[in-house]
């Protein structure tokens, strides 16, 4: 009988389809592509679910990383793990990767002198 911990997951597959989730996900989601074939596929979707996923960088890969952690799970709780991993990898790799934006400076409160009335 096999162990909840037994996954046997090898690190090279892990790697490789982290990068694949990554790659997938970023390409569905913000890339046009040749002929914008991703840019009406994102316009047909519209704002249906599959057009509400298509917009959400964190939803998307979570449904990229699905196949992709059955297929390199060889048990059930293997492919569960794989999938959790594979989708945070994508995310994670997502943020590394994309610029960040400036943070606005904090609002600040200054009260003028007021002059005094006549």
């Amino acid at each position: 009988m096999q162990s909840l911990w037994d996954l046997k997951l090898s690190l090279t597959d892990v790697s490789i389809a982290s990068l694949a989730a990554w790659r997938l996900t970023h390409l569905l989601w913000g890339e046009d592509g040749p002929w914008n074939c991703f840019v009406r596929l994102r316009k047909l979707a519209g704002s249906s679910l599959a057009g509400q996923i298509l917009d959400c960088f964190y939803c998307l890969s979570v449904w990229i990383a699905l196949p992709l952690g059955c297929w390199i799970g060889a048990t059930w709780p293997g492919r569960a793990m794989a999938w959790t991993a594979l989708t945070g990898a994508a995310i994670l790799l997502e943020r590394i990767t994309s610029p960040r934006s400036p943070i606005a400076n904090p609002a600040v409160w200054r009260e003028d002198a007021a002059s005094p009335p006549e």
